[in-house]
């Protein structure tokens, strides 16, 4: 497809485009940088629209990526690398971005989706009311990295599909089975009824993380970074799960915690196979 190139600022394309980036047309996701990008053509995301800056194509990878979007969208624009800073959303813009069909994330696509014997690990991590993009994408990176089955956000928690969040997934969010915007109930009778057990991660968890049994299918749950899994959701759950560290310590970051209870499954798992 031929590329168009932009000059001005106000034209109408750009225009749409900040205001994907900033949330206001929740139909498309924002996708900045040559590895996010590049992660959605490989994911078969739909590209709706791309914009480079002019010196972008200064690599045969750069240029492959180029072509690979021209030919999977007709609505591909080259613009002044000054104009293309108005655009971005980072302070260091790698000079390209691509406006994509946001992925279905409703309960009906993750089921249609999900399978937990297809993983590694029969594990679905919820997140409930994590107001952190970037840890939320994080999580999300780490719970592909160990071979989680899914991720279930809950509402009032950030968006998987903002650009921060993408970020932080690296492409993750484009392939792991992810239902966001949850009602908790209705996330734990689904977890009861595809027979997960439900644990939660807490500092007053009545079990270490690693006397659980984790080749049991389990649906994990992480609170916020600053309260935790709030005590309506611990009271419905089978287990409590704690991570034992020094005392002067008072808590983890989340996706850190997430990925040393995640790992622990996926080593017993592992184990299992050998």
């Amino acid at each position: 497809m031929p590329v168009t190139k932009i000059e001005s600022r106000d034209n109408p394309r750009l225009k749409h485009a900040r205001k994907v980036r900033d949330g206001h047309e929740l139909e498309q996701i924002y996708v900045e940088g040559l590895r996010l990008a590049e992660e959605a053509i490989r994911s078969d995301l739909l590209v709706e629209a791309c914009f480079y800056d002019a010196s972008f194509g200064d690599t045969d990878r750069k240029r492959d990526l180029v072509a690979a979007v021209s030919r999977r969208s007709s609505e591909v624009f080259e613009i002044p690398e000054k104009l293309f800073s108005s655009i971005a959303d980072t302070k260091s813009a790698q000079g390209i971005v691509m406006l994509c069909r946001r992925p279905k994330a409703d309960r009906n696509a993750f089921e249609k989706s999900f399978s937990l014997e297809k993983h590694a690990v029969p594990l679905v991590v919820m997140l409930t009311e994590v107001n952190n993009p970037s840890n939320l994408g994080a999580v999300i990176r780490t719970a592909e990295a160990a071979g989680a089955a899914g991720l279930i956000v809950s509402r009032n928690s950030a968006d998987a599909f903002s650009p921060k969040a993408l970020r932080a997934a690296m492409g993750s969010a484009f392939r792991l089975p992810i239902w966001e915007e949850a009602d908790v109930d209705e996330a734990f009778e689904w977890a009861r009824s595809a027979g997960c057990r439900t644990i939660a991660a807490s500092g007053d968890g009545e079990v270490e993380y690693t006397t659980v049994d984790w080749l049991r299918p389990s649906l994990l749950v992480f609170g916020s970074e600053a309260h935790g899994v709030d005590q309506n959701a611990i009271s419905k759950t089978d287990i409590t799960v704690r991570i034992p560290m020094s005392k002067s310590v008072e808590s983890l970051n989340l996706a850190v915690s997430a990925g040393v209870v995640l790992f622990e499954a996926r080593r017993q798992n592992a184990a299992k196979i050998g």
